[in-house]
C-alpha cells in the first residue's frame, strides 16, 4: 500500500511539476529563435541544434535522419535554456510558434514512418509541441507531428537506421491488422489480414507502438510474432531488415530490389543488384501486372497479392516495355 501511495505521489508530482504559462513557452520559442524561415532550429542539450528542414543546412552536419528530415548541428550561440525532451506524462500540451500557443492534445499517434501524428487543433507549420514545462513533445511539419520518441532516438543513436518486417498495419476493431505485406523482403511470412497478437511474447496494444518497436529494433535481430490468421493462431519468426523507404524517403516496396523512385514514379537510383533488369534512371513506372499505377499505394495493392514475381510496365522516351521482377 505504501509503495502504491508513493508511486501515485510521484505520478502526480510529474504531472504538476511545471505550471509555466503558455506565454512563457511562446517567449522561449522566440528567444531561442527555434522557428525561422520555415525551418526549425531547436536548441537542445550539449550545445546542439535540432533542425527540421527539407533541404540540408549550410552548417556542418553532425547527424542526419533522411526519413524524418532531421539534422543536428553545433549551436554556435549556445542558448542558455535548451529544450528538453519530456519523458513524463503531461496533463496538457500546446502547439507553439512565434506568435501564439494553442492548447490541445495529440488525437492520433504517429504510425511509424507511414503517417505522422495529428493534433486536436489546427497548427501552423513548422511549430513545436510543448508541455507545461516548455519541454518538447513533438515538432509540427506539413505532414503532421513527429513525436518525441522518434526525436529522442535520433538525438541518442550514433548511426541512423530503422528496422522493417515488410508490413504495414492498421487499427481495426480494437486489434492490429496487417493491411499490406511486401513480397520482396526476405523471409516475410506475413499476409494481409493477419491479426497481430503478440511481439516477443508481449501483447500488442496498438499499431503505433507496434510499428515503433519494429522500427527501433536492431537490424538482423530475430523476433517471434504471434498472429491470428483466419481460425488459426500461429507464431511467425521475423528478422528485422533495414528499412529503405518511408517518411520523407519515397517508399514503393521496390526499393528492396535496388530501385528507387520519386513521387511521380520516375526511377532516380538503380543499385548494382538491380542493374540486370536493364532499367535506366528516368524510366517511369506505368503499370504492375497490367494494372495502372498512379502512386505508391497502387503498388502496395498489386504487390501484396504477388507471390513470386511482378510484371512492370515502364516508359522510356515514349517507348514502353515490360520488366519482370522477383
Amino acid at each position: 500500500m505504501l509503495r502504491l501511495l508513493l508511486a501515485l505521489s510521484l505520478f502526480f508530482l510529474n504531472l504538476h511539476a511545471c505550471k509555466n504559462s503558455s506565454e512563457s513557452c511562446k517567449q522561449k520559442v522566440l528567444d531561442s529563435a527555434a522557428i525561422s524561415s520555415q525551418r526549425l532550429k531547436i536548441p537542445i542539450q550539449n550545445n546542439k541544434l535540432l533542425i527540421f528542414s527539407k533541404t540540408p543546412p549550410k552548417e556542418t552536419i553532425l547527424k542526419h535522419d533522411p526519413f524524418l528530415s532531421l539534422y543536428i548541428i553545433e549551436d554556435t550561440k549556445k542558448f542558455k535554456y535548451p529544450f528538453k525532451i519530456n519523458y513524463n506524462l503531461s496533463l496538457e500540451v500546446m502547439g507553439a510558434d512565434n506568435s501564439r500557443t494553442v492548447k490541445g492534445k495529440i488525437v492520433k499517434k504517429q504510425l511509424g514512418l507511414e503517417s505522422f501524428a495529428i493534433f486536436s487543433q489546427p497548427l501552423s507549420t513548422p511549430s513545436l509541441i510543448l508541455n507545461s514545462c516548455c519541454d518538447l513533445e513533438g515538432i509540427v511539419t506539413e505532414r503532421g507531428i513527429i513525436e518525441k520518441e522518434y526525436i529522442d532516438r535520433f538525438i541518442k543513436i550514433k548511426n541512423v537506421s530503422y528496422g522493417d518486417f515488410g508490413i504495414r498495419v492498421k487499427d481495426e476493431n480494437s486489434v492490429v491488422v496487417v493491411k499490406e505485406s511486401n513480397p520482396f523482403i526476405k523471409l516475410n511470412q506475413f499476409k494481409a489480414g493477419d491479426i497481430i497478437l503478440e511481439l516477443d511474447a508481449k501483447k500488442v496494444k496498438d499499431s503505433a507502438s507496434f510499428m515503433r518497436n519494429i522500427l527501433f529494433s536492431l537490424i538482423g535481430s530475430a523476433h517471434s510474432v504471434k498472429i491470428k490468421r483466419g481460425s488459426k493462431t500461429l507464431t511467425l519468426r521475423a528478422i528485422t531488415q533495414k528499412k529503405v523507404g518511408g517518411g520523407y524517403q519515397d517508399d514503393v516496396y521496390l526499393e528492396f530490389l535496388g530501385i528507387q523512385f520519386d513521387k511521380k514514379l520516375f526511377i532516380v537510383k538503380i543499385e548494382k543488384k538491380a542493374q540486370h533488369f536493364g532499367l535506366k534512371i528516368g524510366d517511369r513506372l506505368l503499370q504492375a501486372d497490367t494494372k495502372d499505377i498512379k502512386d505508391a499505394d497502387d503498388i502496395f495493392d498489386k504487390t501484396d497479392k504477388v507471390k513470386n514475381s511482378l510484371n512492370l510496365l515502364f516508359e522510356r522516351d515514349h517507348f514502353q516495355f515490360f520488366v519482370k521482377v522477383n
